[in-house]
């Protein structure tokens, strides 16, 4: 039976501490849209995406009621759209990219993702279309979310791909500047992509997942940070262990939520991703958490340490809690969606080499970065590509999310609204990588990948 204790408990956490399920996403196979008429492979989508998805809001939002812990988000997810678009003889595929908007918003949900490319390797018949379409894509779309995939462990770094992706985050800057750039904010380049994760923009639904799954990402920065103010001064081992009893009870929580939506729409559950997602609302922040384990702005020495063991006893914590622990899972560290992450840049103590650094421990990149508008694409290109290193050599998910916002330089506030909320922009290296971008080529997989 549940004890009175454990329902007061979650009330606090809801209430007080602004625990919430981020997302719960539909996520979708497409590989029997395929088709060599574009036409008829996008009405396939369009009709597939639509009919299961029929009752998908409407079942989360009243299972949301009945257990009294919001949802914040509903997403969709399908398969990389490069993959479908492919199988048919259109080179335009800004009107699959048309067909998804048009999907989402008929399913009522926030965004869709899966407009994307996996060309870790090389490029297939269809991701070199795609991927010059993303700027136009993206502006002219509202839900649409973009990512691809450069590089793996496996595979080694496609620079080829990593030269093209900086002139479209360029491009897509420019063709949403009456927004300050939010288009790129829809847009995430990654090494080491998972097939599983619910989070936008990277969500995409992998060839190798079933028919149809429900995943959901978890997030309570603030109950974190509120169990660590119980432990004020003492070690490091009881800090661990009360993030891990915290994560615990997260996890928990969200699983029943997740399942009963699962059962209500008939449709298997995926995974839980137990990543800790801030807001720019006070009290809703990863840095803060950071600073609550003694640090006195985030970004000062300490903080990877800090970050390294947040990010560790989150993951030992939920995946006791969950067998179905996958996507992402730990702590995000994006700058405009974190209060604390904004204080600390205005501060002066955190920087773009240091959220670097800060990379190498947590659970996805360098996320939601506002840098000046005229930064050379390939500057952009030359941070993607030390990205991109990081994850290939410790085998692990990393991302790139940078808004290089149009007609704004260092000191300069972007504004994004709702979850994306603002960042300040933040300073590049004044020194040039074009040389080094323009070699192009492949970076080879690094020797401790082959270990078949």
């Amino acid at each position: 039976m549940i004890k009175t204790k454990n329902i007061l408990e979650a009330i606090k956490m809801v209430d007080e501490l602004k625990f919430d399920i981020r997302t719960v996403t539909f996520g979708i196979s497409l590989l029997d849209c395929a088709d060599t008429n574009g036409e008829k492979s996008r009405q396939k989508i369009y009709d597939k995406i639509t009919k299961l998805t029929e009752n998908f809001v409407k079942i989360a939002e009243k299972t949301e009621k009945e257990y009294g812990i919001p949802i914040i988000n509903k997403r969709i997810s399908v398969t990389p759209i490069s993959i479908i678009a492919g199988s048919s003889n259109d080179t335009d595929y800004v009107k699959f990219a048309k067909t998804l908007d048009k999907a989402a918003d008929i399913a009522g949900v926030n965004f869709i993702g899966g407009y994307s490319a996996l060309v870790q390797k090389g490029f297939a018949k269809g991701d070199e279309f795609l991927i010059r379409s993303i700027p136009e894509a993206l502006s002219v779309t509202n839900k649409v979310c973009s990512s691809i995939n450069l590089a793996s462990t496996k595979a080694g770094i496609n620079m080829d791909a990593v030269k093209i992706m900086g002139q479209v985050i360029k491009d897509t800057a420019y063709l949403t500047r009456d927004k300050d750039s939010l288009g790129c904010a829809k847009l995430v380049v990654f090494a080491n992509a998972v097939e599983d994760n619910p989070f936008m923009a990277g969500a995409f639904h992998g060839v190798g997942e079933a028919e149809k799954v429900i995943s959901v990402g978890v997030s309570g920065p603030g109950v974190v940070k509120y169990a660590l103010e119980g432990v004020k001064g003492r070690n490091f081992t009881e800090v661990c262990e009360i993030i891990k009893q915290t994560a615990f009870k997260i996890t928990r929580a969200g699983e029943v939520v997740a399942k009963e939506i699962c059962k209500r729409l008939d449709v298997p559950f995926g995974i839980m991703d137990l990543s800790l997602a801030p807001t720019p609302e006070i009290g809703d922040s990863v840095a803060r958490i950071l600073e609550e384990i003694g640090l006195e702005s985030c970004g000062a020495h300490g903080t990877t340490a800090a970050l390294a063991l947040l990010n560790d006893a989150i993951k030992k914590g939920g995946i006791m809690a969950s067998s179905n622990v996958g996507g992402l899972s730990g702590a995000f560290i994006p700058v405009s969606e974190d209060e604390g992450m904004i204080a600390a840049v205005s501060a002066g103590s955190l920087n773009l080499e240091k959220l670097e650094a800060m990379t190498c421990v947590c659970s996805v990149g360098l996320d939601m970065i506002a840098i000046p508008g005229d930064t050379p694409a390939s500057t952009i290109s030359a941070i993607i590509a030390d990205e991109c290193a990081i994850g290939v050599i410790n085998q692990k998910p990393t991302a790139v999310r940078l808004i290089p916002v149009h007609g704004k330089t260092v000191g300069d506030l972007a504004e994004f609204g709702g979850l994306l909320g603002r960042a300040p922009v933040m300073a590049v290296s004044k020194f040039s990588s074009e040389a080094f971008i323009e070699r192009g080529g492949r970076i080879p997989a690094p020797i401790h990948s082959f270990k078949n």
